[in-house]
């Protein structure tokens, strides 16, 4: 196997360990709260 597809084996598993973090970062229920704010800020008249 040459460095290059090793390289790119490697990549590709630490963004998909990446993206589950994210995934679970964002389903915790302790943000919940800051995401049904954010949520209504497109809709809120200043």
């Amino acid at each position: 196997m040459d460095m290059i597809n090793l390289l790119r084996i490697l990549f590709t598993v630490l963004s998909f360990v990446l993206f589950i973090a994210i995934v679970v970062w964002a389903w915790r229920n302790r943000h919940s709260a800051q995401f049904k704010d954010a949520q209504h800020l497109p809709f809120d008249q200043d």
